[in-house]
């Protein structure tokens, strides 16, 4: 069908000219060809004439843009920089003047702007802070004092307060409060850890080398290095160098206050326990005792219940879908009390309904969110909320290969230590059995080992797969958010329906995503490693659209525990005959999946399980060097507790609790053990999270009620932008802490039930979000960009919306 445009052309011309001559309007020479086409749309066949109003609505139509811009231009020199450019076309849209001087813009965009002010919030200062802070999760743009005016000024209006300099006049001044308090929280942080650091360096140049040990204790040589070797001479610090030795250095105090047990160890040289830290009083307390005091060396002794019992471990092995948790379940619903340890909320959901499926009556412990039932004495809990005092018959830890995490780790390690469980189920994949093994050494527990197979075959595809070719009951495995944000749009575009799973949505919006897959109602899930751990899916074959992943320090490839944890999600026992890997056109090689698929388990480095101090421990450094500092604590923790070659253990990554501990340095009013609490919660920095943190800290220590972060304005699902679906997965991230700290602060975090309204419609509006179906046609969809082969990609690392957010220790 051809179009009849070109033969209205003249007529829409003369119409035009016409129109020009009448309405005595000025028409740019630019504006003209444009004008031309809309107008030729808009007359009727054979007409030469448009009459005043239809050619004055057209020149309306053809300037809406522009005055969008100058709209944007006028506000930004007003210092209005909260106005969005949707408020700015929205203004302009309203305008059916066609030539408008700037007063009239600026007047169009008044009830724009009143109308958003009124949807953000109940109150004109619940309004102003959720402008703030969507500007800053979307710019990370802080609002100058004369710009947070202009806002104030706007809210007054929308809400029609009386007097509307006084509101903002109290808004100006909560803002300067609050820049106070951080500019004093943040010298008074200074200042403290200058004086801890200086005191640690005090104490480092009063040590003495090896050689002045003898004179200082009056003993040989000879003696000086037995007791070394005993334990009972306490080396302050090990100095690595260069050659591989170590430079030994002691605290000349520490050695003197020793003098009257030398005659001693002379008359029982036979004597091999460690000697009680000798009484220091008030002085430089050095990193041996450091370490004698925490004790981590000697770590699983720590877990007084377990080691007071016959434990009996049993170590259940095997690839996904080989029926682990179901087999430890059993025996677990069996017993009369028990314990299921998980990886993840989700998970410790999904075992508490299985229990209680069994006909167990089963509690929930997680992070932030408490089930009580009466009578039970089974709990299902995340890890971290490991309870270690009530003994119970059977305990389940799962995903035990996470000892290795660089993150979570210690949180195995203390679990597995200290389940005080006569039986303990261990579950995980075959890459988890020296270290577990280790693990049941040092505790003295003795170890089964059971392992299993896979209950349907899993095999590699021997061909790659083309992106149109992808089928029902198909995964797509992506390793970011915004790689499988783009395949789902392109999925759309070719008419599938999609459901997603990535690490930022929440446990309950993967389970609804998960669902959807599961009962047909989306054809192909696109997924990050996310779905590793957690979920039970009907996949048929699993698609890797990437072979090589951001593990937070480098880009590399997948290796072979990561390729079988997550190919191995395909090929559900009971839905499907097989389970299929196979990898995207243009990603990579299929020989790369099945090499990975048929490699055995990879050598471990390093099998010393990582430990990190606990609130005891904590404590009982503080006493110890006889400070309230944190930041401190943390200091000689992290230079005394575990020697770099300690054969046993190694110290696990605190950097963002260190991070936290050294913000709240500042805020006074705090005990030691709040502020370990608070180095605990799981925030993400990267989001200002630590800064947030620290207000809150700050509110807790002055008495102030702390209320919950809010879901800001939420579009309609529909027309919901990509950019505001990230803004709702951080505030979703913001309620999981302020919620995580409710649970152990609740006086100073009293509206939970707003919380839990807050984080339920924002889990239902993320869930709305994704289950919209796209209209767009597929010329408007972003198109898949040519793909290097996985090895040949160069080794960046992601954009900063890709990365690793926060610590995932805490992702419970």
């Amino acid at each position: 069908m051809t179009s009849d445009l070109p033969a209205r052309a003249a007529p829409a011309l003369i119409a035009m000219d016409a129109a020009i001559a009448a309405t005595g309007l000025n028409v740019e020479t630019r504006e003209r060809p444009k004008l031309e086409r809309i107008i030729a749309r808009l007359l009727p066949p054979g007409a030469e004439h448009i009459d005043d109003a239809t050619f004055r609505a057209a020149l309306c139509t053809l300037r809406r843009k522009p005055w969008g811009s100058r709209l944007m231009d006028l506000t930004r020199r007003a210092g209005q920089v909260w106005i969005t450019r949707a408020d700015a076309e929205s203004a302009a849209g309203t305008i059916d003047v066609p030539e408008p001087d700037d007063a009239r813009l600026l007047a169009s965009l008044r009830p724009v702007v009143r109308a958003r002010l009124r949807d953000q919030g109940d109150s004109a200062q619940a309004a102003v802070e959720n402008v703030r802070t969507d500007l800053f999760d979307g710019t990370g743009r802080m609002l100058s004092p004369a710009e947070l005016r202009t806002l104030a000024l706007a809210a007054a209006d929308a809400f029609d307060i009386a007097d509307p300099d006084t509101f903002a006049r109290q808004v100006e001044d909560a803002d300067q409060r609050t820049r106070t308090r951080r500019e004093e929280i943040e010298q008074t942080a200074r200042a403290r850890r200058k004086e801890e650091v200086q005191r640690l360096r005090e104490w480092e140049t009063k040590l003495v080398p090896f050689a002045e040990v003898p004179g200082l204790l009056r003993c040989s040589h000879r003696e000086a290095l037995r007791w070394i070797a005993e334990k009972r001479l306490p080396v302050a610090r090990r100095v690595p160098q260069k050659d591989g030795q170590e430079r030994w250095e002691f605290d000349p105090a520490e050695l003197i206050a020793l003098r009257p047990q030398v005659q001693l160890w002379r008359q029982d040289r036979t004597e091999r326990a460690t000697p009680p830290a000798p009484d220091l009083g008030d002085r430089r307390v050095g990193n041996a005792v450091i370490a004698q005091v925490a004790a981590l060396d000697r770590y699983a002794a720590h877990f007084t219940t377990a080691r007071a019992l016959k434990r009996r471990i049993t170590l259940v092995t095997g690839p996904t879908n080989s029926g682990k948790s179901h087999t430890a379940l059993d025996a677990l619903a069996r017993a009369e009390s028990g314990l299921a340890l998980a990886p993840l909320r989700l998970l410790a959901h999904e075992f508490r309904e299985s229990l209680t499926a069994r006909g167990v009556p089963t509690s929930l412990a997680t992070g932030e969110e408490r089930i009580d039932i009466p009578g039970s004495r089974h709990l299902a809990a995340t890890v971290e909320m490991c309870p270690l005092n009530n003994p119970v018959d059977v305990a389940i830890i799962d995903e035990a290969q996470m000892l290795t995490d660089p993150d979570r780790g210690a949180a195995w390690t203390a679990a597995i230590m200290g389940a005080p469980a006569r039986h303990l189920f261990i579950l995980g994949a075959p890459d988890c059995i020296p270290m577990v093994r280790r693990i049941a050494e040092l505790c003295g527990d003795p170890i089964d080992e059971v392992r299993l197979e896979r209950k349907s075959p899993l095999v590699a595809a021997d061909s790659p797969v083309r992106i149109q070719d992808l089928q029902a009951h198909d995964a797509l495995i992506a390793f970011s958010r915004r790689e499988v944000l783009d395949l789902r749009a392109l999925l759309l575009a070719h008419g599938k329906r999609v459901a997603v799973v990535y690490g930022a949505l929440s446990p309950e919006v993967r389970r609804a995503e998960a669902q959807r897959f599961n009962r047909g109602e989306a054809d192909i899930l696109i997924a990050t490693d996310a779905i590793g751990m957690g979920l039970n899916l009907t996949i048929r074959r699993v698609v890797f659209a990437a072979l090589r992943k951001f593990d937070g320090t480098q880009t590399r490839d997948l290796n072979a525990q990561e390729v079988k944890q997550i190919g191995g999600r395909a090929g559900r026992f009971g839905k499907h005959e097989k389970g299929v890997v196979a990898v995207l056109e243009g990603v990579g090689s299929p020989s790369f999946i099945h090499a990975k698929l048929s490699a055995p388990p990879e050598p471990q480095d390093d099998l010393r399980p990582q430990v990190q101090p606990d609130a005891d421990i904590v404590q009982a450094v503080a006493a110890e060097i006889g400070s309230d500092s944190l930041f401190g604590v943390l200091v000689r923790i992290r230079r005394a507790v575990l020697r770099r070659d300690d054969p046993n253990y190694r110290l696990a990554n605190m950097e963002q609790a260190f991070a936290i501990a050294t913000a709240l340095e500042g805020v006074e009013g705090l005990t030691l053990a709040q502020r370990w609490v608070y180095a605990m919660c799981p925030v993400d920095d990267r989001d200002n999270g630590i800064q947030r943190l620290v207000g809150w800290a700050a509110d807790h220590a002055a008495g102030h009620p702390v209320p919950p972060p809010g879901t800001g304005r939420l579009p309609p699902a529909e027309r919901a932008e990509r950019s505001e679906l990230e803004r709702a997965e951080k505030r979703h991230k913001r309620l999981v802490a302020w919620r995580w700290l409710a649970l152990r602060f609740p006086d100073a975090y009293p509206d939970r039930e707003n919380a839990e309204i807050a984080t339920t419609r924002l889990n239902d509006w993320i869930e709305d979000v994704l289950r919209q179906q796209s209209t767009r046609t597929r010329a408007e969809m972003p198109q898949m960009q040519p793909r290097r082969r996985g090895h040949d990609r160069p080794d960046r690392g992601p954009r900063a919306e890709d990365r690793p957010r926060g610590r995932s220790r805490r992702r419970k």
